[in-house]
């Protein structure tokens, strides 16, 4: 995404103008843009004429209208899953509602309208208050050079979903099915079954992973059994036969990685596994990845380090107690203001006491594996016994009641 123009007061009120460029910049906003903000943007309106005879000429215009928003709908970049095989992904898409705010001579104060937001078209969005989580993600997703990071063929024996992972979010480029006959049946229908998949994964991997970027950190090719390796080995043949010197160069990045199924949501066990822990460290999803999955262990080896919920990790907070905060993004898109300014003085007051905050993408299998766990979880530096805080909690509030009922009395 790129940043236009930017002016916040010291108050928190002011406004970004921003260009987003991808599918995770459609992601950054809808993340940004909250109930009660107010977002400028390019938008084709209907509008009808009445002529001096009394009839009715309709005709769409493109203008600028600024409304407040009441609703904001994104949707992910859609696959196969949804429109069948061998289909490649339509593109994400944000839609933002609410009323008219700012006069325009084609659209009447009040009038509702739907901004539907575009690449490479520029917006702005207008807050009252821009906290520290907005403001950090504003930064973190206009740092230049940002994409993806990781390219992942997720494979079966006839199947293969081609992924895209960048630190917010794991996009499915395209799906592939190939039905491949039983190998007892027929030994000749069966090879050519395989030879024709292999072909489908090769187009696929040229087409929709970028092997030639140097920004691509990884390249896996992840399957239960054999199937990576037969893929691996053809890719790298054709490559030899055609002469394509690019990914010959990039072979030094595919990383063959066992999974125990061949779905998207085994990229979890493919970010644990010591050959990306390694290759991948310094990578924000990687890096939570690796965290989510200590806590796990945590919680079955050291409970009183391992706390999770809201009201547990806000009291392991005022203790002082948190080295690691792991919190989803969907916390921060409360449509109550209360609830999202909650969590920014968690996250605020964690990281004032040095300690680590990861704010998880719901875009990413770890942050949803995190929402199933009620979305905010942490590692404790030293054992905590919930019952024991909570009964010294219950007799702070109570010992507070009866020296406050003290000081009423001796009023009297």
């Amino acid at each position: 995404m790129k940043l236009i123009s930017k002016h916040v007061e010291k108050n928190g009120e002011g406004y970004v103008k921003v260009r987003p460029e991808d599918d995770e910049d459609m992601w950054h906003l809808y993340n940004l843009i909250q109930e009660g903000d107010k977002v400028r943007a390019p938008a084709i309106r209907g509008v009808k004429n009445v002529s001096s005879t009394g009839s009715v000429e309709s005709h769409r215009v493109r203008t600028m209208l600024t409304i407040q928003v009441k609703r904001t709908v994104f949707s992910p970049s859609s696959s196969a899953g949804d429109n069948g095989p061998n289909t490649d992904v339509t593109t994400a898409s944000l839609h933002i509602s609410g009323p008219v705010v700012e006069e325009n001579q084609h659209v009447k104060m009040g009038a509702y309208h739907t901004l539907d937001i575009e690449v490479h078209r520029d917006l702005s969005i207008m807050k009252d208050n821009w906290d520290s989580v907005a403001l950090e993600r504003v930064e973190e997703s206009c740092v230049p050079g940002r994409g993806a990071e990781v390219g992942a063929i997720v494979c079966g024996e006839g199947t293969a979903a081609f992924c895209l992972l960048s630190q917010h979010m794991t996009v499915i480029r395209q799906r592939i099915e190939v039905p491949i006959p039983r190998k007892q049946s027929s030994s000749s229908a069966h090879d050519k079954g395989l030879e024709k998949f292999y072909a489908a994964v090769y187009a696929g991997f040229i087409r929709h992973i970028p092997y030639s970027n140097p920004a691509l950190r990884a390249i896996v090719i992840a399957s239960p059994g054999w199937v990576r390796d037969a893929v691996h080995d053809y890719i790298m043949k054709e490559a030899t036969r055609t002469g394509n010197k690019a990914i010959l160069t990039a072979r030094n990045k595919f990383i063959k990685v066992h999974i125990t199924s061949p779905h998207v949501h085994s990229l979890v066990e493919v970010l644990k596994s010591p050959e990306i822990v390694s290759q991948l460290k310094e990578t924000k999803f990687a890096r939570e990845g690796m965290m989510l999955d200590k806590f796990f262990k945590m919680l079955g080896s050291d409970e009183m380090r391992a706390w999770y919920g809201p009201d547990h990790v806000a009291l392991a907070a005022e203790h002082g107690a948190i080295g690691t905060l792991l919190i989803s993004d969907d916390l921060f898109r409360s449509s109550d203001p209360a609830v999202r300014k909650r969590y920014v003085e968690l996250v605020e007051s964690v990281k004032q006491k040095n300690a680590e905050v990861l704010i998880f993408s719901s875009m990413h299998e770890s942050g949803q594996q995190l929402n199933q766990l009620t979305g905010i979880a942490a590692i404790l530096t030293f054992p905590l016994d919930v019952e024991v805080v909570e009964m010294e909690e219950r007799q702070a509030k109570e010992e507070e009641a009866d020296r406050r009922h003290e000081e009423q009395s001796k009023l009297e």
